[in-house]
């Protein structure tokens, strides 16, 4: 599905059904150097049991023209403007990684908008090291291989998406290196090592966190070494959240997509809308 936001073309992934902004939608956003496609398992499921869904390639990412945006805060304002493109009024938001910080300060900003937060594979601070940082920059494909060790918690595991026995590894490492050369290339940058800087910068958690009105749940991988669930205690105190641990690493929707699922669907069933 193509949409316009500022004469610039973004893309969402439907999940296999025409779009229908009069039932209750659901916004998947993805995380660094990813796009839609990290989220086709669940957006299937969800358009196929009564919902809208809206599986954004973030600008700069995949089917979405560039440039990538500098903040988190200015992708949240990207997000509810193309809810406001789709003709949705309300609805749930569910993010991975940096696509969590991005649902935070989306459901900051419009509280009135977000019935659910759901955010995965979370931190706050979503710091990243020096080092990882310099890799980024200097060797983008070497960084690619390091943060996929670091984000899978086996080298094969099996149950896992889209099958059993997927080298989950090589999937997403050809996902990230497509993402740098066809994404943030497209305007003369390092989109790898923007992303990651995105997730750095961002300092507003918990401002964000005390405006947010929504039900809000957590899903962690126990063994995830990018964003640990060590780093999750402040900011779930801030909001409240149910907080669910899988056992898995920072690639949760391919290590446990049956465990990432059924955790959604609880948290996601409808809320009654406030008075």
């Amino acid at each position: 599905m193509e949409l316009s936001i500022d004469g610039r073309k973004a893309w969402a992934y439907t999940g296999g059904k025409p779009f229908d902004p009069a039932l209750p939608c659901i916004v998947f956003i993805h995380g660094a150097l990813h796009d839609h496609s990290v989220w086709n398992l669940l957006a299937r499921w969800f358009a196929h049991h009564g919902h809208a869904v809206l599986a954004l390639a973030q600008p700069g990412h995949g089917r979405s023209e560039g440039p990538p945006l500098p903040s988190v805060e200015a992708l949240a304002d990207w997000a509810l403007a193309v809810l406001d493109a789709a003709g949705v009024t309300r609805a749930a938001v569910v993010g991975h990684s940096m696509g969590s910080l991005i649902g935070l300060e989306m459901a900051a900003r419009a509280p009135e908008r977000i019935t659910q937060l759901a955010m995965l594979g979370t931190a706050y601070p979503m710091k990243v090291s020096d080092a990882l940082l310099a890799s980024a920059r200097e060797q983008p494909l070497a960084a690619i291989d390091m943060v996929n060790a670091f984000s899978h918690s086996s080298l094969a595991a099996k149950p896992s998406f889209p099958g059993p026995g997927m080298w989950l590894h090589g999937a997403s490492r050809a996902l990230m290196r497509r993402m740098l050369a066809g994404g943030g290339g497209r305007d003369g940058m390092n989109l790898f090592e923007h992303d990651f800087r995105v997730c750095n910068a961002y300092a507003n958690g918990l401002q964000a966190a005390a405006q947010v009105r929504c039900p809000v749940t957590f899903i962690l991988g126990e063994r995830d070494q990018m964003t640990s669930p060590k780093a999750t205690r402040d900011i779930a105190a801030a909001l409240h959240a149910n907080i669910v641990t899988l056992s898995a690493g920072h690639s949760l929707m391919t290590e446990a997509p049956d465990g990432v699922l059924n955790s959604l669907r609880r948290a996601l069933a409808p809320t009654p809308h406030p008075s």
